[in-house]
């Protein structure tokens, strides 16, 4: 086949534009059907035809969690944590329709850390002496800052979801950092990692007491030899059996 051949997607059979092509390892998608993976999906190229169909599948079935999704918590500006703590989920999006948007729906236990990314950006400054500039003594710099937070997951289809919390870059003047602004995103990335490590802790300890073997006790009331149920309850009389 020659380079300008035309070519067809594997997912959808729709023929692919000059420049719509995604090609994975074993056939070509189109850029509709790649616009619906995972935004946090970065291994296309390494990807099959059969891996692409699977996830494709999933994020289809994903459409129903998003909809079942009870927002309880926001953190966030541009971007947004949000968290459904009663069914103990999550997302992370920027839409402001999140229904059409699609995001991932992942579980706390999902959740294997969190991190903060601070990118320091500077230029120095100058004094105007005649027809030129000239460097202060000593030298006087401007500072701004931008912050990538990182929840690193047990995903499937990603390992990583990497945000900016600030929509602009922060502008600190001389200060190397310290600001209310500055320290104001700091805050609030301390705080998203909290909610996330103590509600995946919160899961991780459910699960772990719910793995502990139940012994048999004698029941107080009613005399018979039974495992008591998760309330405490004797399996014959229904009684409190300890």
């Amino acid at each position: 086949m020659g380079l300008f051949d035309k070519k067809y997607c594997d997912v959808c059979g729709e023929k692919i534009g000059l420049l719509g092509n995604r090609k994975l390892e074993d056939g070509n998608l189109c850029k509709n059907c790649a616009k619906q993976l995972s935004p946090w999906f970065s291994e296309r190229r390494h990807s099959t035809l059969a891996d692409i169909k699977e996830q494709l599948a999933y994020r289809e079935e994903n459409k129903q969690a998003v909809k079942d999704f009870h927002v309880t918590l926001t953190l966030g500006k541009g971007t947004k944590v949000l968290l459904d703590e009663d069914a103990c989920k999550f997302m992370v999006t920027d839409a402001k329709n999140y229904e059409e948007a699609n995001p991932d729906v992942m579980d706390f236990s999902m959740v294997t850390g969190c991190d903060l990314d601070v990118h320091e950006s500077s230029y120095e400054i100058y004094r105007r002496v005649g027809d030129k500039d000239v460097s202060y003594s000593p030298p006087r710099y401007n500072y701004s800052y931008d912050f990538d937070f990182i929840i690193n997951v047990n995903h499937p289809y990603f390992d990583e979801i990497k945000f900016r919390l600030n929509n602009f870059s922060i502008d600190t003047g001389e200060l190397p950092g310290g600001t209310p602004e500055y320290n104001s995103y700091i805050n609030l990335s301390e705080e998203i990692k909290t909610a996330l490590m103590n509600a995946r802790q919160t899961v991780r300890d459910e699960v772990a007491a719910q793995n502990v073997p139940k012994i048999a006790v004698t029941c107080k009331l009613c005399g018979a030899t039974t495992i008591p149920d998760d309330y405490g309850r004797c399996e014959y009389c229904g009684g409190t059996a300890i």
